[in-house]
């Protein structure tokens, strides 16, 4: 008999419960659309250059705790798309958005960032990596994401000679921004795939190929500390690129987090949290809100 709670989270229903929980009243307004537009690749992937795209964000020493470990750090949220050498390696952290803390310990930068991984098969499973990954924020703005950051982000894909992209978010709003990059990518040229955990989320704006893993938000480059979990994640991505018939592909995955789903309760779930936790994650919650909109300012 399937366990009821073995499906996978609904995160938009989560987030609107959970900020409900927190005192602020206007539900978020997650961006939708029922149709997606979907770029063949021109050649093979194995002749193709592709981009890396992340949601994560550079350390930086001077913006307080950042894992592993941390809780949410609004002050180490960037705002505007940068770019890094792929033949550098790169300290990224995700303590400024809202992973699943409950399950990552944000111990491994490769069940996130799979720079590494993708190096391993550069030449291999496709052509190769174009000069710069780039950094997408996370930002709540629909309009932002599309009229400022998309424009940017195919600017530089553009610069590079990128015909592919690989995106890779973490926290739910992260899964909005990379599909709405990834449509507006594929609209322009450039094919797509989205490799995250957040399935409603994903689906419900549109994306055109999706590689899903049932993993705790954070992990959507494969299991910590696990070279074979996060090799097979990177494969089954760049086939359901390479092979998708068509707009809005979903691939889920075969691996399993854990033989017991009841990690799935636990994010952002008022349920799961006592009345002085909830009285902890509210003050924490409109104190980071106010942090968040001086470093905007100040950006």
């Amino acid at each position: 008999m399937t366990d009821p709670i073995d499906v996978p989270i609904r995160y938009m229903q989560r987030t609107r419960d959970w900020y409900l929980a927190l005192g602020f009243d206007n539900p978020y307004v997650w961006a939708h659309h029922v149709d997606a537009p979907f770029q063949p690749l021109k050649k093979p992937l194995q002749d193709m250059r592709l981009a890396l795209i992340t949601t994560a964000a550079p350390f930086q020493p001077d913006k307080g705790d950042q894992g592993p470990g941390a809780p949410y750090n609004a002050a180490a949220k960037f705002y505007e798309v940068y770019s890094g050498d792929v033949c550098q390696d790169h300290d990224l952290r995700i303590s400024h958005i809202a992973i699943d803390r409950d399950h990552n310990a944000m111990k491994d930068p490769n069940a996130w960032f799979p720079l590494p991984a993708l190096r391993a098969v550069e030449g291999k499973s496709f052509g190769a990596l174009t000069p710069r990954f780039h950094g997408l924020p996370t930002n709540r703005s629909v309009r932002h994401t599309m009229e400022v950051d998309a424009p940017e982000i195919l600017r530089r894909c553009r610069e590079d000679g990128a015909e592919a992209a690989l995106l890779v978010p973490n926290c739910p709003v992260c899964h909005q921004s990379v599909s709405l990059i990834a449509r507006y990518l594929e609209e322009n040229g450039i094919s797509t795939v989205v490799m995250g955990c957040a399935k409603d989320v994903v689906e419900h704006v549109g994306a055109p190929r999706f590689l899903y893993s049932d993993f705790p938000l954070g992990h959507a480059a494969g299991k910590p500390f696990d070279a074979e979990s996060q090799a097979q994640t990177l494969d089954i991505a760049l086939k359901t690129l390479s092979q998708a018939p068509g707009s809005r592909t979903t691939v889920q995955s075969p691996q399993r987090w854990s033989d017991d789903p009841a990690w799935k309760l636990d994010y952002s779930n008022p349920a799961t949290r006592s009345a002085e936790e909830m009285a902890a994650h509210r003050a924490k919650a409109h104190a980071d809100r106010e942090i968040a909109r001086k470093v905007r300012e100040t950006t």
